[in-house]
């Protein structure tokens, strides 16, 4: 009785030992991105006098709001569709590369934040095609991360991360927005 005793925790001993040793060992990996750029987008809403220079415009708001000018209560329920210039640096009046188009969901209450959906269509020499963009931004951060989830053209597939920041804003009828965009996955 004592030898199987023995027998059966020396089987057991080497099963855990084997098992702990064949375990693989988790590799943390550092990816560098395959393209990094910055540009910056540009976004005038409409606000019931600017007509001719607005880039986006409300289309959805809650019952207790309007469409000329966003809601209180962080501007929550407020739907936004945008067509904004897209420049190499933050002069709104610098030749665009492209244009961001898409809309932004004003999402909560008790937090200034939105949602995000959108592409960088680029129509310059340099870049032709589009990458897509959707996910969550908290606006209060000084920094928030979207994720690149598509692309045409020459981001063909494309998938990483967009890090937005809050370049510059007027009161609420004009914002820039600094976009760094790290590719992980480029064709």
């Amino acid at each position: 009785m004592e030898a199987k005793r023995s027998l059966l925790a020396i089987f057991l001993l080497l099963s855990f030992l084997s098992i702990s040793t064949a375990a693989p060992t988790r590799k943390t990996r550092t990816r560098k991105p395959c393209k990094s750029m910055v540009f910056y987008f540009h976004d005038v809403i409409y606000n019931g006098h600017n007509a001719k220079n607005a880039t986006s415009a409300i289309v959805g708001s809650p019952q207790w709001g309007n469409k000329t000018i966003l809601t209180g209560q962080n501007h929550f329920g407020d739907l936004v569709v945008f067509d904004d210039p897209i420049t190499l640096d933050n002069n709104l009046h610098s030749k665009p590369v492209g244009r961001a188009q898409g809309f932004y969901i004003y999402d909560k209450k008790d937090i200034f934040t939105a949602w995000l959906g959108f592409s960088f269509v680029f129509n310059s020499t340099q870049h032709k095609g589009s990458i897509n963009f959707a996910g969550a931004d908290p606006l209060m951060n000084k920094t928030r991360d979207i994720s690149v989830i598509g692309g045409t053209g020459d981001f063909f597939m494309a998938r990483g991360v967009a890090t937005l920041m809050t370049d510059a804003f007027e009161g609420e009828v004009y914002f820039r927005l600094r976009t760094d965009i790290n590719l992980y996955e480029c064709w």
